[in-house]
């Protein structure tokens, strides 16, 4: 018997009167459409005409009595005079444990080889987050499986992190590497911008299929329009918001922060926004706290956000970088010396930071890192000279220690993608290094 519920249901919701306008101009990647009125941010679908499918737009601002649009897919087909119809509905994304393993594009369509999602539950984006004081204080640690973060940059559940790099230092592999081995519930992967050679690479390779198990895998790469690129971060925030309410411990990681603020300085542009720092619209530094701040903890589960940022030219004063950092929990910074130098995973410990790490390590881990930390900077200070032969052994008995542990220090912090390193091994080894 074919159940017509759903379809009842649809007719009884559908709106009376059907309002359309249609498309009288194209301005670059928008389009302006005349004889609807739809505030900014809502949804709306172009019928091309003949055989070409409907398109789903977003209204980005409006000139006069123009509404300007901006479609979530290729604009093949368009036309002057192509209808334009309200959707009747804000934008909703498929939540719950049935995407588990799966692989779904910006704008929440499956892309994998699973067929349709099965999700019995939809949630509408951006709903109101936590308030400041419904956010549970963070108590526990977020156990990586990276020394070099767990020994000397503890995070907490709950904590936001950046991990600041130029292209090609290893970002994705130490993404990777922690969506493997980290002690969460839930993974959740944003891919804004990558190449599409990258993903499957990404998903095969270095996450593995036991990574991939309890991660949901959002991907938009960087030849999607601009709208769907930033939807997939909103995307994937959302599906770990859901998991966080329901009580879930979720890793969020985004890769990367930068290619979602390029995409919003596309849209902001093509609205007609000014363009203030290195091109980048006042509505990209509005949008990127209303994004990071949605990570965090709830109350009850809580969201460990990783947010990867592409540093241009490795330069430390980056418009994007240095909003982000100042938005966020610490920061991770990756030197390209280090990854020339064939050291993985290349995390700069003396350029980083945790901001929470005083509150979570107990004191004696913390006397341990800083002793360490206090080691590198020294022989860092000094390592010119000892390359040229100009030191002297003795002159000064804290260089001589930093460069008879320097090995052991090394050794602690070098570790290869597979390995991974308990919290009690991380720590027993942060103690070995100062035993002499």
């Amino acid at each position: 018997m074919i159940d017509l519920q759903p379809i009842l249901t649809a007719v009884r919701q559908a709106p009376a009167l059907r309002f359309q306008g249609r498309v009288v101009r194209a301005i670059g990647l928008s389009l302006a459409v005349e004889g609807l009125s739809l505030p900014v941010g809502g949804l709306c679908f172009i019928y091309p005409g003949g055989d070409a499918p409907r398109i789903t737009a977003e209204v980005i601002g409006f000139q006069e009595q123009h509404l300007i649009v901006m479609p979530y897919d290729e604009t093949r087909g368009v036309r002057p005079g192509s209808a334009v119809v309200p959707a009747g509905r804000p934008f909703v994304v498929p939540v719950g444990d049935e995407l588990l393993g799966r692989v779904v594009d910006g704008l929440g369509r499956p892309i994998d080889s699973g067929g349709p999602l099965r999700t019995r539950r939809m949630r509408a984006l951006g709903e109101p987050p936590p308030t400041p004081l419904e956010r549970r204080p963070i108590t526990e640690v977020f156990v990586t499986g990276a020394r070099a973060i767990d020994g000397l940059l503890t995070l907490g559940q709950g904590q936001r992190l950046g991990i600041f790099a130029g292209s090609g230092v290893g970002k994705s592999t130490l993404l990777g590497m922690i969506a493997r081995h980290a002690a969460a519930d839930v993974i959740v992967i944003a891919l804004v911008g990558e190449r599409g050679r990258e993903v499957q690479e990404f998903i095969d390779h270095i996450l593995g299929p036991e990574g991939l198990a309890r991660s949901v895998v959002v991907v938009s790469t960087s030849d999607r329009p601009a709208l769907q690129r930033i939807k997939a971060a909103w995307i994937a925030t959302t599906i770990a918001e859901d998991f966080r309410d329901r009580g879930y411990h979720v890793a969020l990681m985004m890769d990367s922060v930068t290619r979602f603020a390029m995409a919003q300085r596309e849209v902001g542009l093509a609205a007609g926004e000014p363009p203030v720092a290195k091109g980048y619209t006042p509505s990209v530094y509005a949008l990127l706290p209303r994004l990071l701040e949605r990570a965090g903890t709830g109350p009850r589960g809580a969201i460990t956000g990783l947010y990867t940022v592409l540093v241009e030219g490795d330069d430390h004063a980056d418009p994007i970088a240095d909003t982000v950092r100042s938005i966020l929990d610490g920061h991770i910074w990756l030197s390209r010396e280090l990854a020339h130098e064939r050291h993985f995973p290349a995390i700069d410990v003396l350029a980083s930071v945790s901001r929470l790490m005083g509150h979570l390590a107990s004191p004696e881990h913390r006397r341990r890192a800083a002793e360490v930390l206090e080691l590198l900077a020294t022989y860092r200070r000094m390592r010119d000279l000892i390359a040229v032969g100009a030191y002297t052994a003795g002159a000064q008995p804290e260089v001589d220690r930093a460069i008879r542990l320097l090995p052991r220090i090394t050794a602690f912090l070098r570790q290869e993608p597979d390995d991974v390193s308990s919290w009690q091994e991380t720590m027993d080894r942060l103690a070995a290094i100062l035993e002499e």
